[in-house]
C-alpha cells in the first residue's frame, strides 16, 4: 500500500483470524513491537483494528516496506516460467556475512538490550526481509515469547520456550 502522507510504500500484513491462534499473534506481534527501536527489526508502522464491511473482526499490522523481499526469496528463488526478462536473484558471500550480521545484531538487540528479554521462536529466511540496501531485518513476530530477567544475572530462565534445554 501507500501512505498519503509522504506516498511512503507500506506492507500491510492482514490478519485471516479464522486460523486457530491468528489473534493471540496479533496480540504478541503488537506488544513485542511496540517499544523496539532497532535497525535490523522491522518497524511497525500502525496497527488496525475493527470490523469489516460484513461486520467480521478486522486485524492488520502496518510495517515498513522492504522493496527485495525475504532471504527466502534470494536463497530459494522460483523463476516463472517464460520470464525470461528477470534475471535469476543470487547472493554474494559477502552480503550473506552482512545479512547474517544484520540477523545477530537484531538478535542480540531482543535478547540482552531490551527491557524484558525477547525470543523470537520462528527466525527462518522467509522472516528476514531485506530493504532497497539488502540490509536484513528480522519480521514476523507472531510467536513470540516474553522472558523476565532474573535478579541473578548470571542465569535466566527459559522454560518452555522450543529449543532449549
Amino acid at each position: 500500500g501507500v501512505l498519503e502522507q509522504g506516498e511512503t510504500t507500506v506492507a500491510v500484513k492482514v490478519l485471516n483470524l479464522v486460523h486457530r491462534g491468528a489473534l493471540k499473534s496479533f496480540a504478541s506481534e503488537c506488544e513485542a513491537l511496540k517499544n523496539i527501536r532497532h535497525r535490523n527489526v522491522v518497524k511497525v508502522l500502525s496497527a488496525c483494528s475493527g470490523f469489516n464491511h460484513r461486520g467480521d473482526d478486522f486485524k492488520a499490522l502496518i510495517y515498513e516496506f522492504m522493496a527485495n523481499g525475504s532471504l527466502e526469496e534470494w536463497l530459494h528463488p522460483t523463476q516463472n516460467i517464460g520470464d525470461t526478462n528477470e534475471k535469476p536473484r543470487s547472493l554474494t558471500f559477502s552480503q550473506r556475512l552482512n545479512i547474517a550480521i544484520d540477523v545477530a545484531m537484531a538478535l542480540d538487540y531482543l535478547h540482552h538490550h531490551c527491557q524484558t528479554t525477547i525470543v523470537h521462536c520462528d527466525l527462518k529466511p522467509s522472516n528476514v526481509l531485506l530493504n532497497d540496501d539488502m540490509v536484513g531485518h528480522v519480521g514476523d513476530f507472531g510467536l513470540v515469547r516474553f522472558l523476565h530477567k532474573t535478579t541473578s544475572g548470571n542465569h535466566s530462565s527459559s522454560t518452555g520456550v522450543k529449543g532449549t534445554i
